[in-house]
């Protein structure tokens, strides 16, 4: 469904640091974005953190509860934005992608719809206690 990096520059924020140090903060902007991949199937959610030594988290869509969109004002500007997952997950029980440089609310939807047939397929079913 969607595999990548976050932008390079995923705020406004960061495009001014960057003119006002110019450019020398998109060196450290760019090893960010290395040092981070995305990987997003109809069965689960990797991201893949780290430059030398590397960290691999990972959510089966069947465990995820909650999602959020987050568009802050300065992400919306330069067309960014991040989902937070919410799992059952043990291990991983928030997942946040950042500075994702696609169309989110598509991306949130299509995760969504894989998660509630995934869920399906495997008979999960999710109790809300109050």
């Amino acid at each position: 469904m969607f595999e990548g990096r976050p932008a390079l520059l995923q705020n406004i924020w960061a495009w001014l640091i960057t003119i006002v140090t110019v450019g020398l903060a998109l060196v450290v902007f760019w090893i960010r974005q290395r040092t981070t991949h995305y990987r997003i199937t109809n069965q689960r959610v990797v991201v893949e953190k780290g430059f030398f030594s590397k960290t691999i988290e990972q959510i089966d869509l069947y465990r995820i509860n909650d999602y959020t969109v987050d568009l802050p004002i300065g992400q919306r500007l330069v067309g960014t934005g991040n989902i937070v997952l919410e799992s059952m997950d043990r291990s991983t029980p928030h997942l946040r992608l950042d500075g994702l440089s696609t169309d989110v609310r598509d991306l949130y939807e299509r995760i969504r719809q894989a998660t509630e047939i995934d869920k399906r397929r495997r008979g999960v079913r999710v109790v809300d206690y109050e």
